[in-house]
C-alpha cells in the first residue's frame, strides 16, 4: 500500500557548516527519491490539498506524472496555475494549506508536496524546460504595480490571455520581497528567483525598474497619459513597525526588513561588495515569524550569537516549524514569554543592551488567543550590540495618497474586495498592499483571482 511507504527525507546542509554560509540549506530531492515520494499519493478523488491550496495547483495530477517519471508533464500541469514554483516549493507553508489537508497526514506524514513542486521545478530549470502558451495580443494594456508575488501572478495570467502588461518595479531588481525579503539561504536569487522572473518576461511581460509608482508616475497618470486600461496595485507591505519603547533610535537597531534587504538586494553578506551591513557581536531579534527567523539565521552567519525574543511560548510562534527546527539547530537561543521595554545605550549612542521582561500567558481573548500579560518585578537585561525588530509590516501609503478615490482601512491598507477591486474603478489591489503580511502563496492566489476579476471587466467593456 502506498500509504505505507514512510515520508521520504529530504537532504540538508549539516547545521554547524551552514551557519557559517549563505548556500541553500536544503538540496531538495533527486529523481530517485522524487519517484518514489510521488508513489506515497493516493490520488484523491476529492482532493482537499487542491482546496487548501491558494492558486489551486492540481496536485494529485501532477504527482502521478512524477510516481510515473514523466516530469515534462508534471511541469506543464503545474505551470497552468502557478508562474513561481521553484520559489513556492521551497518557501510556502505546506504544514497548513496543502501538506496540512493531506489524508495521509491524519495518522501519519502528509506527502511531501512542497518538496516535489520543487523538484519538478528545478528539473524544468536544469533541463531547459518552459511553457509560455498563451492568446493573441488584444492589444489591450494593464499595469501591474509592484513585481513582487502578488505582481508576477497577476501579470503572468493576463500575459496568457493576450493582455499587454507592464510590470512597475520601485527597485533596480524585479522580484520584491522576494529579491529583498528572503535570504539567499533560503531562496537562491540569480538561480530560482531570476530565472522564474525571466519566464514570466517570456510570456511578453514588460518590467520597468526603478520606477516609484506615486511620485515618478502616479496612477492618474497610467490611465491618462499613458493609456492602461486597468491597473493592479501588488506594492507589498515594506514599512516596518516598532514597538515605541524607549532606546529604539540608537545605533545598532534596525527593521528586520531594513537588515534583510541591506543583505538580500545590496549583498551586505558579501566582503566583495561596497554595501557591508553591520551586525554586532551579539544580536537581538524580536519578534517570532517567519522574517524574525530569518533575519535571527542571517543574523548568525554574519557571525553574532544570537538570541530571538518572543512574548509568547513556543505553541504560538507564528514562524514555520521547519524555520524554527532549522534556527534551534544552527544554534539560536530562543527566550519565550518575553518582552523588551527599553532598550539600552551607551555614552556614544550605540546599543549595549536591552531590558526585558518575562511575561506569562492570561485568559483568553475574544479571538480564543491568550494574551501575554508581564510579570511584576521580573524585568532582566540582555547583554547585545545589536537588536532586530521584526514585528510586522503596513503598505507604504504613497500610492494611496496620491490617488484620489482609493481609500484604506484603519491600518493603512487598501480596502479591495475578494476579486481585488478597490474603491476606484478599473484599479484592483490584492497581496500584502491589502491583507498586510502575509504569505507569498497568499499574494499570488489574490494576484490570480484579481487577474481574472480584471479579464472579466475589460471583456465585458468590448
Amino acid at each position: 500500500m502506498a500509504n505505507k511507504i514512510p515520508r521520504v527525507p529530504v537532504r540538508e546542509q549539516d547545521p554547524a557548516v551552514r551557519a557559517r554560509n549563505f548556500e541553500e540549506v536544503c538540496y531538495g530531492y533527486n529523481e530517485q527519491e522524487a519517484v518514489l515520494e510521488a508513489s506515497r499519493c493516493l490520488n484523491c478523488k476529492k482532493p482537499r490539498c487542491v482546496e487548501a491550496c491558494p492558486v489551486s495547483i492540481q496536485i494529485p495530477a501532477f504527482i502521478s506524472k512524477v510516481a510515473a517519471g514523466d516530469i515534462k508533464e508534471a511541469a506543464r500541469i503545474i505551470s497552468q496555475d502557478s508562474s513561481l514554483p521553484a520559489v513556492c516549493g521551497r518557501v510556502c507553508p505546506q504544514e497548513t494549506q496543502c501538506e496540512g489537508s493531506c489524508i495521509l497526514g491524519v495518522k501519519g506524514e502528509p506527502v511531501a508536496i512542497g518538496k516535489l513542486e520543487r523538484f519538478v521545478a528545478d528539473w524544468s530549470r536544469q533541463n531547459g524546460v518552459r511553457f509560455a502558451d498563451k492568446a493573441p495580443a488584444n492589444g489591450i494594456k494593464v499595469a501591474v504595480v509592484g513585481s513582487g508575488p502578488a505582481g508576477l501572478a497577476c501579470a503572468s495570467d493576463l500575459a496568457r490571455w493576450g493582455y499587454d502588461v507592464t510590470v512597475f518595479e520601485v527597485l533596480h531588481k524585479a522580484g520584491g520581497v522576494l529579491q529583498y525579503g528572503i535570504p539567499e539561504f533560503r531562496l537562491p536569487k540569480q538561480e530560482v528567483v531570476e530565472y522564474e522572473v525571466e519566464n514570466v518576461r517570456r510570456l511578453g511581460v514588460k518590467i520597468e525598474t526603478d520606477v516609484v509608482v506615486g511620485r515618478t508616475v502616479t496612477v492618474d497618470d497610467l490611465f491618462d497619459k499613458e493609456g492602461f486600461k486597468a491597473v493592479f496595485i501588488g506594492s507589498g507591505a515594506g514599512l516596518p513597525k516598532f514597538m515605541g519603547i524607549p532606546g529604539e533610535n540608537l545605533n545598532g537597531v534596525f527593521s528586520a526588513n531594513e537588515f534583510l534587504t541591506r543583505n538580500n538586494l545590496m549583498h551586505g553578506y558579501d566582503p566583495t561588495y561596497d554595501t557591508p551591513v553591520f551586525s554586532g557581536r551579539r544580536s537581538v531579534i524580536v519578534g517570532g515569524g517567519n522574517v524574525a527567523m530569518d533575519a535571527a539565521r542571517t543574523a548568525l552567519r554574519l557571525g553574532s550569537e544570537v538570541t530571538v525574543v518572543y512574548r509568547r511560548t513556543e505553541k504560538e510562534l507564528p514562524a514555520r516549524v521547519e524555520e524554527v527546527h532549522h534556527a534551534k539547530e544552527e544554534g539560536i537561543e530562543f527566550r519565550l514569554l518575553t518582552n523588551p521595554v527599553e532598550i539600552l545605550g551607551d555614552e556614544k549612542g550605540w546599543v549595549r543592551g536591552i531590558r526585558c521582561i518575562r511575561m506569562e500567558l492570561g485568559e483568553p481573548d475574544e479571538s480564543g488567543r491568550r494574551s501575554p500579560v508581564p510579570v511584576p518585578g521580573s524585568e532582566f537585561e540582555i547583554e547585545t550590540d545589536t537588536v532586530i525588530m521584526s514585528l510586522g509590516t503596513s503598505p507604504n501609503p504613497m500610492i494611496a495618497r496620491s490617488t484620489p478615490g482609493l481609500e484604506t482601512n484603519r491600518r493603512g491598507c487598501l480596502i479591495a474586495d475578494e476579486d481585488g477591486a478597490t474603491t476606484r474603478p478599473m484599479v484592483f489591489a490584492g497581496g500584502d498592499a491589502v491583507t498586510g503580511a502575509a504569505t507569498v502563496i497568499l499574494a499570488m492566489g489574490a494576484g490570480r483571482r484579481a487577474a481574472a476579476a480584471i479579464h472579466k471587466a475589460l471583456q465585458s467593456e468590448k
